[in-house]
């Protein structure tokens, strides 16, 4: 079974193949944990996501579509979902910016060893957010890192949408320019 791709894998799995799903779970298994693991900063709740997720790919093989993505890309983004659904929900105050920050920096592409080599290595970056108005800085990390829409900034913050995105948009002007990247007009 360790010779077949990702994708034979998880064909087995969608056909019922326990030892399928074994090669598929043994091969992921520290990829999906270590995601986890790093976005919640907590052992426990990271295994609980990661097993979760890999009772979804087990569970939702028969919808992946090879054409949409690779297997990795696939089990990982269920891991980053489950992830940020847990942060949500262990979060009711609000968290330091500096630590929504390094979750910016996680990639599910990279090995968590990785990752962690890269996490706090730019200040530049963790000065320029923390610069930023507190409402600016709470509206854009909610949309970076959390990955909500306006319309859920809005709902979450409980301000209008315009001052969702104006938030939004605004931070991430003044961020491009103390990082001295590229504005864009609009």
């Amino acid at each position: 079974m360790n010779e077949l791709s990702d994708e034979a894998l998880l064909a087995g799995m969608a056909v019922g193949d326990e030892t399928a799903a074994v090669a598929f779970v043994r091969r992921y298994q520290r990829r999906v944990y270590g995601l986890a693991h790093s976005m919640l900063g907590d052992a426990q709740a990271a295994e609980d996501v990661a097993q979760e997720a890999l009772v979804r790919a087990w569970r939702h093989a028969q919808v992946f579509d090879p054409r949409r993505g690779s297997a990795a890309t696939w089990v990982l983004a269920i891991t980053h979902n489950l992830a940020i659904d847990a942060l949500r929900v262990r979060r009711s105050t609000p968290v330091d910016p500096a630590r929504f920050l390094l979750l910016t920096q996680v990639s599910a592409d990279r090995e968590p060893e990785e990752a962690a080599e890269t996490i706090g290595a730019d200040t530049a970056v963790l000065e320029a957010l923390g610069a930023l108005p507190v409402e600016q800085r709470r509206a854009l990390v909610l949309a970076t890192v959390y990955g909500l829409t306006a319309t859920a900034v809005s709902e979450y913050e409980c301000i209008p949408l315009g001052t969702a995105k104006t938030r939004i948009r605004t931070g991430l002007r003044k961020l491009r320019r103390a990082l001295d990247l590229p504005v864009a007009d609009a």
